[in-house]
Protein backbone atom coordinates (compact mmCIF):
# COMPACT_ATOMS: atom_id res chain seq x y z
CA UNK A 1 0.00 0.00 0.00
CA UNK A 2 1.31 3.44 -0.95
CA UNK A 3 2.46 5.48 2.02
CA UNK A 4 0.14 8.43 2.63
CA UNK A 5 1.84 11.78 2.08
CA UNK A 6 0.83 14.83 4.11
CA UNK A 7 1.80 18.47 3.66
CA UNK A 8 1.98 20.49 6.90
CA UNK A 9 2.02 24.27 6.53
CA UNK A 10 2.55 25.88 9.94
CA UNK A 11 4.73 28.87 10.84
CA UNK A 12 5.07 27.96 14.53
CA UNK A 13 8.12 25.69 14.66
CA UNK A 14 7.08 23.94 17.87
CA UNK A 15 3.67 22.91 16.53
CA UNK A 16 5.08 22.04 13.10
CA UNK A 17 7.79 19.78 14.51
CA UNK A 18 5.45 18.19 17.07
CA UNK A 19 2.87 17.27 14.43
CA UNK A 20 5.50 16.20 11.91
CA UNK A 21 7.17 13.82 14.36
CA UNK A 22 3.86 12.36 15.47
CA UNK A 23 2.62 11.70 11.94
CA UNK A 24 5.97 10.27 10.88
CA UNK A 25 5.86 7.88 13.85
CA UNK A 26 2.38 6.82 12.68
CA UNK A 27 3.72 5.83 9.28
CA UNK A 28 2.93 8.90 7.19
CA UNK A 29 5.36 10.62 4.86
CA UNK A 30 5.46 14.26 5.91
CA UNK A 31 6.52 17.37 3.98
CA UNK A 32 6.58 20.70 5.87
CA UNK A 33 6.26 24.35 4.89
CA UNK A 34 6.92 27.34 7.13
CA UNK A 35 4.53 29.76 5.40
CA UNK A 36 1.73 29.93 2.88
CA UNK A 37 3.96 30.86 -0.05
CA UNK A 38 6.12 27.79 0.45
CA UNK A 39 3.03 25.61 0.84
CA UNK A 40 1.61 26.87 -2.44
CA UNK A 41 4.95 26.31 -4.20
CA UNK A 42 5.00 22.70 -2.99
CA UNK A 43 1.44 22.19 -4.16
CA UNK A 44 2.43 23.41 -7.62
CA UNK A 45 5.13 20.81 -8.12
CA UNK A 46 4.28 18.46 -11.01
CA UNK A 47 2.60 15.20 -10.13
CA UNK A 48 4.70 12.05 -10.03
CA UNK A 49 1.88 9.98 -11.50
CA UNK A 50 -1.63 10.33 -12.92
CA UNK A 51 -3.03 9.20 -9.57
CA UNK A 52 -1.25 12.03 -7.71
CA UNK A 53 -2.90 15.39 -8.50
CA UNK A 54 -0.32 17.45 -6.61
CA UNK A 55 2.85 15.39 -6.32
CA UNK A 56 1.21 12.67 -4.26
CA UNK A 57 -0.15 14.73 -1.35
CA UNK A 58 -3.01 12.80 0.17
CA UNK A 59 -3.92 15.50 2.69
CA UNK A 60 -2.97 19.12 3.40
CA UNK A 61 -2.78 20.53 6.92
CA UNK A 62 -2.93 24.34 6.91
CA UNK A 63 -2.54 26.89 9.66
CA UNK A 64 -5.04 29.68 8.98
CA UNK A 65 -2.71 32.53 9.98
CA UNK A 66 0.71 32.32 8.31
CA UNK A 67 3.17 34.80 6.79
CA UNK A 68 2.69 35.40 3.08
CA UNK A 69 -0.39 33.58 1.87
CA UNK A 70 -2.82 32.67 4.63
CA UNK A 71 -4.06 29.12 4.99
CA UNK A 72 -7.45 30.32 3.78
CA UNK A 73 -5.96 31.70 0.57
CA UNK A 74 -3.91 28.56 -0.06
CA UNK A 75 -7.07 26.49 0.38
CA UNK A 76 -9.09 28.72 -1.96
CA UNK A 77 -6.41 28.52 -4.66
CA UNK A 78 -6.14 24.75 -4.29
CA UNK A 79 -9.89 24.30 -4.68
CA UNK A 80 -10.02 26.59 -7.71
CA UNK A 81 -7.16 24.71 -9.36
CA UNK A 82 -7.58 21.10 -8.24
CA UNK A 83 -11.18 20.91 -7.06
CA UNK A 84 -11.85 18.56 -4.13
CA UNK A 85 -9.45 15.73 -4.81
CA UNK A 86 -7.31 16.40 -1.74
CA UNK A 87 -8.77 16.84 1.77
CA UNK A 88 -7.74 20.01 3.63
CA UNK A 89 -7.66 20.26 7.42
CA UNK A 90 -7.27 23.69 9.01
CA UNK A 91 -5.38 24.46 12.22
CA UNK A 92 -6.65 27.56 13.93
CA UNK A 93 -6.70 29.44 17.20
CA UNK A 94 -10.07 30.85 16.12
CA UNK A 95 -13.11 28.84 17.13
CA UNK A 96 -16.28 30.94 16.80
CA UNK A 97 -19.05 29.88 14.44
CA UNK A 98 -18.16 32.68 12.00
CA UNK A 99 -14.51 31.57 11.94
CA UNK A 100 -15.51 27.96 11.32
CA UNK A 101 -17.82 28.99 8.48
CA UNK A 102 -15.10 31.15 6.90
CA UNK A 103 -12.67 28.23 6.85
CA UNK A 104 -15.21 25.78 5.49
CA UNK A 105 -16.33 28.22 2.80
CA UNK A 106 -12.72 28.53 1.70
CA UNK A 107 -12.93 24.83 0.87
CA UNK A 108 -11.57 23.20 4.03
CA UNK A 109 -12.99 19.80 4.89
CA UNK A 110 -12.55 20.20 8.63
CA UNK A 111 -10.66 22.13 11.29
CA UNK A 112 -8.92 21.57 14.60
CA UNK A 113 -8.68 24.39 17.14
CA UNK A 114 -5.46 25.13 18.99
CA UNK A 115 -4.42 23.94 21.47
CA UNK A 116 -5.17 20.36 20.48
CA UNK A 117 -4.12 16.86 21.47
CA UNK A 118 -2.19 14.92 18.86
CA UNK A 119 -4.59 11.98 19.06
CA UNK A 120 -7.49 14.30 18.25
CA UNK A 121 -5.64 15.62 15.21
CA UNK A 122 -4.72 12.09 14.12
CA UNK A 123 -8.35 11.00 14.38
CA UNK A 124 -9.45 13.91 12.18
CA UNK A 125 -6.80 13.09 9.59
CA UNK A 126 -7.70 9.40 9.51
CA UNK A 127 -11.41 10.20 9.20
CA UNK A 128 -10.80 12.48 6.21
CA UNK A 129 -8.55 9.95 4.48
CA UNK A 130 -11.14 7.20 5.01
CA UNK A 131 -13.86 9.41 3.57
CA UNK A 132 -11.83 10.13 0.45
CA UNK A 133 -11.15 6.42 -0.08
CA UNK A 134 -14.84 5.60 0.38
CA UNK A 135 -15.91 8.24 -2.13
CA UNK A 136 -13.31 7.13 -4.68
CA UNK A 137 -14.33 3.49 -4.25
CA UNK A 138 -17.98 4.38 -4.78
CA UNK A 139 -17.08 6.15 -8.01
CA UNK A 140 -20.67 7.05 -8.84
CA UNK A 141 -23.13 9.78 -8.02
CA UNK A 142 -25.58 9.67 -5.13
CA UNK A 143 -29.14 10.57 -6.03
CA UNK A 144 -32.59 11.26 -4.63
CA UNK A 145 -35.53 12.08 -6.92
CA UNK A 146 -34.24 14.81 -9.30
CA UNK A 147 -31.18 15.57 -7.15
CA UNK A 148 -27.77 14.03 -7.92
CA UNK A 149 -24.39 14.46 -6.24
CA UNK A 150 -21.03 14.00 -7.96
CA UNK A 151 -18.37 13.01 -5.36
CA UNK A 152 -15.52 13.92 -7.71
CA UNK A 153 -16.52 17.48 -8.63
CA UNK A 154 -18.45 18.14 -5.39
CA UNK A 155 -21.31 19.52 -7.44
CA UNK A 156 -25.01 18.82 -7.25
CA UNK A 157 -27.50 18.61 -10.10
CA UNK A 158 -31.12 19.52 -9.47
CA UNK A 159 -32.75 18.36 -12.67
CA UNK A 160 -30.66 20.05 -15.37
CA UNK A 161 -29.39 22.79 -13.06
CA UNK A 162 -25.85 22.57 -11.70
CA UNK A 163 -25.47 23.72 -8.10
CA UNK A 164 -22.06 24.67 -6.69
CA UNK A 165 -21.45 23.45 -3.12
CA UNK A 166 -18.75 24.05 -0.54
CA UNK A 167 -17.06 21.02 1.03
CA UNK A 168 -19.27 20.99 4.10
CA UNK A 169 -22.44 21.78 2.16
CA UNK A 170 -21.70 18.76 -0.01
CA UNK A 171 -21.04 16.55 3.02
CA UNK A 172 -24.25 17.70 4.74
CA UNK A 173 -26.35 17.13 1.62
CA UNK A 174 -24.70 13.74 1.12
CA UNK A 175 -25.67 12.82 4.67
CA UNK A 176 -29.24 14.05 4.20
CA UNK A 177 -29.66 11.96 1.05
CA UNK A 178 -28.15 8.91 2.73
CA UNK A 179 -30.67 9.29 5.58
CA UNK A 180 -33.69 10.43 3.57
CA UNK A 181 -36.93 10.12 5.49
CA UNK A 182 -35.21 9.97 8.90
CA UNK A 183 -35.65 12.68 11.50
CA UNK A 184 -32.14 13.92 12.25
CA UNK A 185 -31.30 15.86 15.39
CA UNK A 186 -28.81 18.72 15.38
CA UNK A 187 -26.56 16.74 17.71
CA UNK A 188 -26.56 13.80 15.29
CA UNK A 189 -25.65 16.07 12.40
CA UNK A 190 -22.86 17.68 14.43
CA UNK A 191 -21.48 14.28 15.34
CA UNK A 192 -21.71 12.60 11.94
CA UNK A 193 -21.15 15.47 9.49
CA UNK A 194 -18.64 17.47 11.51
CA UNK A 195 -17.24 14.33 13.14
CA UNK A 196 -16.97 15.81 16.60
CA UNK A 197 -18.98 17.36 19.39
CA UNK A 198 -19.07 21.12 19.17
CA UNK A 199 -20.49 23.25 21.94
CA UNK A 200 -24.18 22.32 21.83
CA UNK A 201 -25.02 26.05 21.79
CA UNK A 202 -23.46 26.48 18.34
CA UNK A 203 -25.78 27.24 15.44
CA UNK A 204 -23.45 25.83 12.78
CA UNK A 205 -25.99 23.20 11.67
CA UNK A 206 -28.72 25.80 11.19
CA UNK A 207 -26.30 28.03 9.30
CA UNK A 208 -25.44 25.27 6.82
CA UNK A 209 -29.01 24.06 6.47
CA UNK A 210 -29.90 27.63 5.51
CA UNK A 211 -27.10 27.65 2.91
CA UNK A 212 -28.36 24.37 1.43
CA UNK A 213 -31.96 25.53 1.33
CA UNK A 214 -30.91 28.64 -0.58
CA UNK A 215 -29.14 26.51 -3.18
CA UNK A 216 -31.13 23.30 -3.61
CA UNK A 217 -34.62 24.12 -2.31
CA UNK A 218 -35.72 27.74 -2.68
CA UNK A 219 -35.11 28.11 -6.45
CA UNK A 220 -37.25 25.05 -7.19
CA UNK A 221 -40.90 24.04 -6.97
CA UNK A 222 -40.43 21.13 -4.57
CA UNK A 223 -38.41 21.26 -1.36
CA UNK A 224 -36.50 18.52 0.40
CA UNK A 225 -35.23 19.92 3.70
CA UNK A 226 -37.93 20.25 6.37
CA UNK A 227 -37.63 21.50 9.94
CA UNK A 228 -38.99 19.36 12.76
CA UNK A 229 -39.58 21.94 15.48
CA UNK A 230 -37.70 21.18 18.68
CA UNK A 231 -35.91 18.19 17.13
CA UNK A 232 -33.98 18.89 13.93
CA UNK A 233 -34.56 18.17 10.25
CA UNK A 234 -35.88 15.58 7.84
CA UNK A 235 -34.94 15.23 4.17
CA UNK A 236 -37.87 14.17 2.02
CA UNK A 237 -39.84 15.31 -0.98
CA UNK A 238 -42.82 17.55 -0.30
CA UNK A 239 -44.45 16.66 -3.62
Amino acid sequence: MKQKRILIAEDEAGIRDFVSRGLTDCGYEVVTATDGNEAWRLLQQPAESEDSPTDGFDLVLLDIRMPGLSGLEVCRRLRQQQGYQIPVLMLTALCTTDDIVTGLHAGADDYVAKPFRFMELLARIEALLRRVETMRSAGSSLSYADLRLDPVSHKAMRGNVTVELSTKEFRLLEYFIGHAGEVLSRRQLLRDVWDKDFDTNTNIVDVYVRYLRTKIDEPFAHRYIHTIVGVGYVFKSDS
